[in-house]
């Protein structure tokens, strides 16, 4: 094969490969049919308290939550900026739980691990404590 003919096909197999859709490599592994769900809640923290409740979510319910079946991903968000509109009035961070199904997440709020680790980053929470939204993530 000449050296043109490899580069020619090379540029080829790329061409072919960047027309695939991109699927996560979790969903590759598992064969999951749909992407994981995911948990929002918005925190209303007690701002003296932030260190504590990052520390607890750091230390505490992450470690935790990793172990769980199911489990796909948690992210702790500190709000930085309004760019536009007006976010919910005292939430300063919000928390993100994926799981592979709604089921699935349910099950770990039955757990006893649930039932002793949340309370760590819940007690550091004020009035309504938090804002609890589900979403399906649309492909």
């Amino acid at each position: 094969m000449s050296i043109r003919n490899a580069l020619n096909r090379r540029t080829y197999l790329k061409a072919m490969a960047g027309a695939l859709p991109a699927v996560p490599a979790a969903q590759m592994a598992k064969g999951a049919a749909a992407p994981p769900i995911q948990l929002h809640c918005d925190l209303y923290l007690d701002g003296k308290r932030e260190k504590e409740m990052l520390d607890n979510y750091r230390n505490v319910f992450r470690p935790a939550i990793k172990q769980q079946p199911g489990f796909a991903a948690v992210t702790m968000l500190k709000l930085r900026q309004e760019v536009q509109g007006k976010g919910p009035a005292g939430c300063s961070h919000r928390l993100i739980i994926s799981f592979e199904t709604e089921e699935a997440r349910k099950k770990w709020v039955a757990t006893p691990t649930h039932q002793k680790v949340w309370p760590t980053v819940e007690n550091t929470l004020l009035g309504p404590k938090y804002i609890a939204l589900l979403y399906d993530p649309v492909e």
